[in-house]
């Protein structure tokens, strides 16, 4: 007896399906204090390959450091910033988003974390959401401790690169897998 082939599980493409009225591309409102900034980059596959059905939840800190909808640092937020938003890729695996440049992060265990944007990476195939961040070129990456625990040869793959121009635009690609692979977190 044979069976037929049947199509195998996955997660996704469904990010478009009750998540569409979610999607931003701003974690913040237009009078918000702080340093405007716009990351844009491109999400590649195992072969370079660019994956079009894909979906970033961005979560970071105000200017301040601050964090909206956390309990104890709720009163401190910066009113008129959510520092939340989904952001889609595009058909060709790119995204971008507009933000404020975040601050550095003092954590309960009162060490400092280095301005950085957390990512969650949801797609197709992926039955567990990546953990990841972007960094900044700045000097406090040298003391971060989450930075610091990353290979230093590896952490290059959670840095912005200024675009040229000064414009306050980053770039920042996010690779699955190969040599240039984004170094993804375990929680």
């Amino acid at each position: 007896m044979s069976l037929p082939v049947t199509p195998s599980q996955t997660v996704g493409p469904f990010y478009r399906i009750g998540l569409e009225y979610r999607f931003k591309d701003c974690l913040c409102e237009e009078d918000v204090p702080g340093e405007r900034i716009t990351i844009a980059g491109t999400i590649y596959d195992g072969q370079g390959v660019p994956v079009p059905d894909a979906l970033l939840e961005l979560w970071q800190a105000d200017y301040k450091g601050v964090y909206p909808g956390v309990a104890y640092q709720d009163e401190l937020a910066t009113a008129g910033f959510a520092g939340f938003a989904r952001v889609p890729v595009d058909d060709a695996g790119r995204f971008r988003f507009r933000t404020i440049k975040p601050g550095a992060v003092t954590a309960p265990a009162n060490f400092t974390q280095a301005p950085h944007i957390v990512v969650l990476v949801f797609l197709r195939g992926i039955l567990r959401h990546l953990h990841t961040r972007i960094y900044f070129p700045d000097s406090m990456n040298d003391v971060d401790p989450v930075l610091q625990a990353v290979p230093a040869h590896r952490r290059s793959t959670l840095i912005a690169t200024p675009a040229e121009g000064g414009s306050g635009e980053y770039l920042w690609n996010i690779h699955l897998q190969g040599g240039d692979e984004t170094v993804f977190f375990a929680y």
